[in-house]
């Protein structure tokens, strides 16, 4: 039986889920915001969405050519068309297209967010707030979206490659194994379940790989505007040793929550199917991440404003929480602050905006379970 699946958001990730759960054999439909919407007519031009065989001279992966069964610029439309809404969208955007979907939504639809980054708990609270608390909608928080991706031309994706599994949690804790049974047959890759949506935002591997060596590398990467293999340049041995001290924080926020959390390196060599004895050779020799010089040039950039926001900020307020110290973490986010003029602490994913301030910590976790 072919299943159908809207796709909320147009970007890298959006036109990447289309093109591979059509090939998978469900129906899809595709929304894109007003604003966002030129990639809608690119595919409405071409008829579909090209994945290229390679780019640069780099073989790349799932090539192939695939319709797209609807293509909207209509939410209501979008989420009228399926019972399994997918977004794969950045952190920022996630409130306010749940705002939008929310008086169309139905009892029973499953919201899948890649990645989460605690969005689960964020929509809940404002699905509370709205009023539409009788409204029965499964979250489910993925720790990314299962692919390096991006799109190099008009309805034209370079997919670099796919990690070997996707861990996720539902909100709550309890329907996870449900939710999975729901998605499994879309997705292209094994879901894995955590224990919970908390879980689910501490082990998204941006947290360690992103803000903190773009933070670090910010003077090379503005001066010159980003012309580096991310991974492979700004991985020295010195922002590695930076690097494992902030992984430290992490895990010891994950053990004072009561949580078992992978380290980051055996979650990258599960993911890439890699047998690398440190983070540090994991940046330097990952394939999937060494195909292509593509990296931040400035601050403004997704691994700042989205992944410093976003996942150091949440570790902080849990931190506070449970008395673990975060030198690094903190320190990371004071100069984040400094490069955009703003406040993370204050206007990133907060206890407060997650509807979990106020708690001690065994209620918080009963909370998600």
């Amino acid at each position: 039986m072919t299943t159908r699946v809207s796709i909320i958001g147009s970007g890298n990730a959006g036109l990447t889920a289309a093109y591979h759960l059509t090939l998978q054999g469900a129906e899809v439909c595709l929304y894109g915001a007003k604003g966002f919407d030129q990639p809608l007519a690119d595919i409405e031009a071409q008829g579909g969405i090209t994945a290229l065989a390679s780019c640069n001279d780099v073989e790349l992966s799932f090539a192939g050519f695939q319709a797209i069964d609807t293509i909207t610029r209509d939410l209501k439309k979008a989420v009228d068309y399926a019972d399994i809404l997918i977004l794969p969208v950045p952190s920022f955007a996630q409130e306010p297209l749940f705002r939008s979907m929310l008086p169309h939504l139905k009892s029973g639809q499953l919201i899948m967010l890649m990645p989460g980054n605690y969005g689960s708990l964020v929509l809940n609270k404002i699905k509370c707030d709205e009023g539409y608390q009788d409204v029965d909608i499964t979250f489910v928080d993925a720790i990314s979206i299962p692919w390096a991706t991006r799109i190099v031309g008009p309805a034209e994706l370079a997919i670099l490659g796919m990690k070997t599994h996707l861990p996720v949690a539902a909100f709550p804790g309890c329907r996870t194994q449900a939710a999975i049974t729901r998605l499994q047959p879309l997705m292209p890759l094994p879901l894995t379940a955590l224990d919970n949506v908390i879980m689910a935002g501490l082990e998204n591997i941006n947290f360690g790989g992103h803000p903190l060596l773009t933070t670090l590398s910010m003077g090379l990467l503005e001066n010159f505007d980003g012309q580096f293999n991310y991974y492979k340049d700004c991985c020295s041995v010195s922002t590695a040793r930076a690097a494992a001290v902030m992984e430290a924080e992490r895990l010891a926020i994950g053990q004072a929550l009561g949580l078992n959390l992978k380290t980051e390196l055996e979650a990258m060599n599960a993911l890439y199917d890699m047998e690398c004895k440190t983070v540090y050779d994991v940046n330097r020799t990952s394939e999937t991440h060494g195909k292509l010089n593509s990296a931040p040039n400035s601050s403004s950039n997704r691994y700042i404003t989205e992944d410093a926001a976003y996942l150091l900020v949440p570790c902080y307020e849990f931190a506070q929480l449970t008395g673990v110290e975060t030198p690094i973490i903190t320190a990371c986010l004071h100069i984040d602050n400094a490069y955009n003029n703003a406040d993370y602490f204050k206007d990133g994913r907060t206890l407060k905006q997650m509807g979990l301030d106020g708690m001690l910590t065994a209620d918080m976790m009963a909370f998600v379970a």
